[in-house]
Parts: C-alpha cells; sequence; structure tokens
C-alpha cells in the first residue's frame, strides 16, 4: 500500500509540490537572510589551505570528532547526524513516489540503498532515546529551567523516524492486508510490517496516508524552524568548520596588516580608519557573526569557563547568542545601512566584558570551532582604546607600563636586581637569553624562581645572558586587556632591542612571555625560537646534565594555561620533575585557570567569587603534599588561594622543585 494517490480530487504530487514550494521557499528565504547579515561583517582571509581545510571538515563535521568528546550528549547527537545523512534519500524518493527506489532498482543498487536507510533510521532513532533519556530523566544541571524546545524537536524527529518505517512497512503489505513480500534489505520495515498483517485495508490505508503526510508536514516544518533555533548549527557549523582559524589558539591580531604580511608599524598606522575594537555589528568579521548560527547550545563553553564557574557575569555562550540575537532582532536596519538606537557593546555588561581570563577553554571545549574569547578583547579594545571605559585598577597598571615597561611601576635600573651575586652576562652574545619577565625581575616571590633558575642553567653549562634594563614588558597584559596601541609599542621596542643584541634563541620561566615572544612578535618582525624554561629543564635532565633524586614528598602539578592548553606543553614540566604525579581531573589541554589571565592578576575580584579558590581546592583535593607550577602568576594566585583555604601546601616552581632533589 502506497499514499501516492489523489485526495480531494487534487493529484497527491501538486499537494506536496505547494508544501514544499511554501516550506523550502520560507527555509531559503531565512538563509539568505542570515548570509546577508554575516556578509555584513568585515574580511577575514580564511579561503586558503584548502586541502588542510577539506581535511579538517571530514574530521570534524563529518566525522564528529569534537561532538563525539562528549560520550552520552555528544555521542546522541552523533548518531542522530550520522543517521540524517543516510535516510536524506529517503524523503526524496517519498517525494518523488517512489522514483528514486525504480532507478537505483535499474542500477542494481536498491538493495544496498535499503539496508543504509534503515541503518540511517536506527542510528537517528538510537540517538533521539539517548538525548531525550538525558534530558527528561538524567536531567543535568544546565538543562534545568530551560524551555522544552528541545525535546519538542526531537520528538518531532522521532515522528519523522517512525512514520517512515511505518511506510516502508506499508510497501510490504498487498491491497488486501496480505504480506506480499518481505525483503531481507529493510528488516525494521519488515518487523512493522508483521504488525500490519491482517488489518483492515480501509484502516491500514487511512494510516499509510496519515504517516506519509505527518512524515512531510514535520520534514517541512522542520525546514522552517531551522533557520530561527539553535538548530541553525546544522547549516552554520559547515562553513564554521571549514573556515577554522588556523593561527596559534590565542593569537591576537594586530591592529592593521600590511601588504607584506607584518603588522603596519606604529608611526605609519592610518588613525582615521583605524578600528579600535567593536563597538557595532560590523566591526565583527564575517567569521566572528557566523558563530552565532553555528553554536549547538551545548554549553560546553560555558561548563569549563573560570568566570562563569566561581559565579560572575560572564557566559561565554551567552556572548555568542548576544550576537546573534542582536543580528536578528535589528537585521533590517542593519542591512539598509541605518544604526540601531541600542549598541551592540549594550549587549555585553561590562562585568562580563572584563571577566574573561583569555584562558581559552571555551574555544577548545567548543565542537564547532566558535570563537569566543576574540569577542571579549575586541570589545575590551573599544573600551579601552575609544570608550576609555576599564577597570579604575588598570590605569595605574597602564601607567607603569607606559614609564617604567613594568605592571608594578619600578624603575627600569632595578630590573636585574634580582642577580645580584649571580655573576650572569648582561646584553652579551651567548646561546640563549633568559628573558626574566616583570614577574621575574620584580615580585619578590618569583625573583626567587629567576635566581633558581640561573643558577640550574649555570650548573648544567648552559651559555646565557640577560637583556638587564634593556629588557622590557612583552606587552601580554595591555594586549588582553584591550590596551593594543600600548602592546604595539613595547612589542616594537623589545624586538628592536632583541634583534640588535643578535637574540635568536629565548628561554624564559613565564607562560605568557613565551606565548607572546613566541607566537604573537613574528607579526612585528620578530622570528625567535622561544622555549620555556621547563622544557629546558627536561632537555638538560634528559641530557643528564641535570641529575635528579628521587622525590621524598607527592607533588601535584598545576597546568598554566597559556602552557597546556594554548601552547600544548604540558608533558614537559611533567618530564623536568620526574616521579609520580598526583594529576588533579582537569590537567593537560583541559587544565583550569587560576584566575590571573587576561589581566584578572591586577583587577580586584569579589571575595566571593574569586577563581583561585576553585583551582586551589582542586589541587588540595589531590592530597599531595605541594604544588608544582611554570608559571610566576599561577604561583601567586594558588599561594593566595592556599592561604584563604586555611591550607600550608606550598605551591614552588618546577625549577624549585628540581633544585631541591638536585644530585651534587
Amino acid at each position: 500500500m502506497d499514499p501516492f494517490h489523489p485526495y480531494f480530487g487534487i493529484e497527491w504530487y501538486w499537494l506536496l509540490g505547494a508544501w514544499a514550494a511554501l516550506s523550502i521557499g520560507a527555509h531559503m528565504w531565512q538563509v539568505g537572510y542570515i548570509v546577508r547579515l554575516i556578509r555584513l561583517g568585515g574580511p577575514d582571509d580564511r579561503f586558503n589551505a584548502w586541502p588542510v581545510r577539506m581535511r579538517e571538515f571530514l574530521r570534524d563535521w563529518l566525522g564528529q570528532r569534537k561532538v563525539i568528546e562528549d560520550r552520552l550528549a555528544g555521542g546522541a547527537h552523533a548518531l542522530i547526524f550520522w543517521g540524517f545523512l543516510l535516510l536524506v534519500s529517503d524523503v526524496l524518493d517519498l517525494g518523488t513516489g517512489g522514483m528514486l527506489a525504480i532507478f537505483l532498482e535499474d542500477i542494481y543498487l536498491k538493495d544496498f540503498w535499503n539496508i543504509v536507510v534503515d541503518i540511517g533510521y536506527l542510528l537517528a532513532g538510537t540517538g533521539i532515546t539517548i538525548a531525550l533519556y538525558r534530558r527528561v530523566v538524567l536531567r543535568p544541571a544546565k538543562l534545568r529551567g530551560a524551555s522544552i524546545e528541545g525535546e519538542l524537536i526531537l520528538l518531532a524527529i522521532m515522528g519523522i523516524i517512525l512514520t517512515a518505517f511505518l511506510l516502508e512497512g506499508a510497501a510490504m503489505i498487498d491491497s488486501e492486508g496480505a504480506l506480499a513480500e518481505r525483503d531481507g534489505w529493510e528488516p525494521v520495515g519488515a518487523l512493522f510490517a508483521s504488525f500490519m498483517i491482517n488489518m483492515d485495508p480501509a484502516m491500514l490505508q487511512t494510516w499509510v496516508d496519515a504517516s506519509f503526510w505527518l512524515h512531510m508536514l514535520l520534514i517541512g516544518g522542520f525546514l522552517v524552524e531551522i533557520p530561527q533555533t539553535k538548530h541553525s548549527h546544522l547549516l552554520g557549523t559547515i562553513p564554521n568548520v571549514l573556515f577554522q582559524d588556523h593561527a596559534p589558539l590565542g593569537k591576537q591580531k594586530p591592529l592593521q596588516m600590511a601588504p607584506n604580511g607584518l603588522a603596519v608599524s606604529t608611526d605609519d598606522l592610518d588613525i582615521e580608519n583605524l578600528s579600535l575594537g567593536v563597538s557595532k555589528y560590523s566591526d565583527f568579521s564575517w567569521r566572528q557573526l557566523s558563530d552565532g548560527w553555528a553554536c549547538t547550545a551545548c554549553a560546553r563553553c560555558q561548563d569549563v569557563c573560570p568566570a562563569f564557574a566561581s559565579g560572575k557575569g560572564l557566559n561565554p555562550m551567552q556572548i555568542i547568542f548576544d550576537v546573534k540575537d542582536y543580528g536578528w532582532e535589528h537585521g533590517r536596519q542593519l542591512l539598509a545601512g541605518e544604526t540601531p538606537e541600542e549598541s551592540l557593546i549594550d549587549r555585553f555588561s561590562e562585568e562580563a566584558i572584563w571577566a574573561c581570563t583569555t584562558c581559552f577553554a571555551c574555544v577548545d571545549a567548543c565542537p564547532v570551532h566558535i570563537e569566543h574569547v576574540p569577542k571579549l578583547t575586541d570589545a575590551r579594545r573599544h573600551l579601552v582604546m575609544e570608550a576609555a571605559q576599564f577597570p579604575d585598577e588598570l590605569q595605574g597598571v597602564f601607567e607603569n607600563l607606559e614609564r617604567n615597561s613594568n605592571p608594578w611601576g619600578f624603575g627600569a635600573h632595578t630590573r636585574s636586581d634580582w642577580a645580584e651575586g649571580l655573576e650572569l652576562k648582561v646584553g652579551e652574545p651567548a646561546e640563549y637569553l633568559f628573558y626574566v619577565g616583570c614577574a621575574g625581575s620584580f615580585d619578590n616571590r618569583n625573583k626567587q624562581v629567576s635566581r633558581t633558575l640561573a643558577r640550574l642553567m649555570q650548573q648544567a653549562g648552559v651559555d646565557f645572558s640577560i637583556l638587564g634594563e634593556a629588557e622590557m614588558c612583552n606587552g601580554d597584559l595591555a594586549r588582553r586587556s584591550g590596551n593594543e596601541f600600548l602592546f604595539q609599542m613595547l612589542a616594537e621596542m623589545n624586538v628592536a632591542a632583541l634583534q640588535e643584541a643578535g637574540i635568536q634563541k629565548i628561554v624564559t620561566a613565564c607562560p605568557h612571555c613565551f606565548h607572546t615572544l613566541g607566537k604573537e612578535y613574528g607579526d612585528y618582525g620578530g622570528d625567535f625560537d622561544v622555549v620555556h624554561h621547563t622544557q629546558l629543564l627536561a632537555e638538560l635532565r634528559e641530557q643528564g646534565k641535570l641529575k635528579v633524586s628521587d622525590r621524598d614528598t607527592t607533588l601535584t602539578y598545576h597546568d598554566p594555561c597559556y602552557m597546556g592548553r594554548i601552547d600544548d606543553s604540558h608533558e614537559a614540566p611533567r618530564k623536568a620533575l620526574g616521579g609520580e604525579i598526583l594529576e588533579m581531573h582537569r590537567c593537560r589541554d583541559k587544565t583550569f585557570c587560576c584566575g590571573a589571565g587576561g589581566a584578572r592578576m591586577w583587577i580586584e575580584e569579589d571575595a566571593d567569587k574569586r577563581v583561585n579558590l576553585i583551582r586551589a581546592q582542586e589541587a588540595l583535593d589531590t592530597g599531595a603534599d605541594e604544588v608544582g607550577t611554570g608559571c610566576p602568576f599561577c604561583m601567586t594566585m594558588l599561594t593566595d588561594g592556599m592561604k584563604t583555604l586555611g591550607s600550608e601546601t606550598q605551591v614552588r616552581d618546577v625549577s624549585e622543585i628540581m633544585a631541591e632533589q638536585l644530585e651534587a
């Protein structure tokens, strides 16, 4: 039995054609509207490296690589996704009155196609069942209080699947209600057919007709619904995955780029046509705008965000929806070239903008490569450089950086005081430049780390020197806080000083120096080989130049974000330390921020909303005697966290732990 007959005196295909024209037309109009909104964004050249991008697309979109990292929710989503890819052809077959099946039979592919379709529907049905169980029975905290939109959509898709199986089974029943044929290539359809045998033919025909039209109505309705809801990700993930960022994670873009691929120098910046961050919709690039329609609302970004976890007013997922909703709500004005009364920046609360630690956990966790952090740092650029609206604490920091090239404001002539008595080379040629950084030069606790590291390198026979007064802040603090002008000035001066000294290889104990010098200075002509001190120490230990005995104490290690996640260097410190490490449940590239990044080290934090307390407690939960780390700011934040929690657990740098174990 089939549904392909006239209804109310009108041929079925005319009725279906009218519904298809309506639903597909509405779908395409909405998609076109979205594309026009996205095209309002500025340029972002990602039309390159096509072989690489196609491999990434097949891996991340078709293979659902990052989606299935969440085994339950992600696994369910992947099953639904793969299932629908397999069953799309069945919709085409039903929509053409079985013509596709006839064609496939002529080329001897019908049987194969039938089993593929059954597998597709089974995969999708299994995924939907798991998803419904998670939403209705398990009901994780992030889904509580949410609308029932998700459940309704899942039920609608289940309706598409069940009606398809009913139609498949009915096709095996003749006009008398008997089984005409049992197709072994359609096992699920055959199962449904077994329940229909001997059913009243008129009743069965009614069921078939109702199933067919419900099937088509649900599909058409789904097409109309997709662009308006979170299910826009069914379309938006394609460009998002295909045009993912190939720049190193955490690398920010200069104010202006010259044709030679380098940043335009500070003196040559076209100030009149310079976009200082984002304040309106079109200030974002087209790729940044596309993020909103790619978001699956999985909330993974929210789950890993230290600001959100500590109760601050930042939800990275909401930031993405804020941009999307603003465009959707003000689209007509924006497309007409008008300026809405509501500014885009007004959608972001100032607390949300300044709460970000730029740890990039949200970006790393996103299964569809949404870029959350750049939206917030671009907003900071506007607030700092154009609106002059930023936390009061940063005013003094900016002044100190401008006058003395360090956030504390100490005189440059004292930058190498920490090295007194060590007999170090200053400004002389050497294999390595020890780039000490501001914390290692001026913070009393971290000056001890600088001295320890210098002694270790001396003992291992490493040829190194320091710049002394010529060293300046790398500018990371200025850049992450939105003061891009100040960062660029510092970067240009640093590059000039390093090049004048003939520096090629740099070692530093600060992950922020490590990242900025190695990954960001290239835009300003600084091509340096930069290693983190834990990488060098691990190499020296492996070569036997540093002989280290086994520890008597238990140890856990905190991965700094700008090492473990952003620069994917988490094995070196563990090799340097050696022995057993009691790992925190969030470690390596999944590390949890200490709370210092993104200039948060210098911004007052509510006592009840402190990120460092969360991380300090995670370290204590391991039961380790002490905590190791490889970042001066992490050490400061975790030490403060331990004191607040009433713990005497020590937090020490990798170099200090190694020095204590050093064999004579």
